[in-house]
């Protein structure tokens, strides 16, 4: 049984720093492309952050430079540092579990709520 748990989450002040761990059991982390995405109430879900299970990765536009993806398949654990948050940084972030060979689908953890202000 895959599962997918992320950890980490808080309340910062702006320009503080946190990191966000997701920890994936159950099965072979090597061929599961990994991200990040955060959801705040009434929006869609957005992308924050992906990286593949070779280490390609793809930031949105709102946190590059200021946020960095990385993954310890030793560990399997991905993680999101976070630095310069600003307060529009603030909802439920999301880890997601891309798996890539059949049968191709996503895992979701349950989410984790990331507030920043003063």
């Amino acid at each position: 049984q895959v599962q997918v748990v992320e950890s980490g989450g808080g309340l910062v002040q702006p320009g503080g720093s946190l990191r966000l761990s997701c920890a994936l059991s159950g099965s072979i982390f090597g061929i599961y492309n990994m991200g990040w995405y955060r959801q705040v109430p009434e929006k869609q879900r957005e992308l924050v952050a992906t990286i593949t299970s070779g280490g390609r990765t793809n930031y949105a536009d709102s946190v590059k430079a200021r946020f960095t993806i990385s993954r310890d398949n030793a560990k399997n654990t991905v993680y999101l540092q976070m630095n310069s948050l600003k307060p529009e940084d603030t909802a439920v972030y999301y880890c997601d579990a891309h798996r890539t060979t059949p049968p191709v689908r996503d895992y979701w953890g349950q989410g984790t709520q990331v507030t920043v202000s003063s």
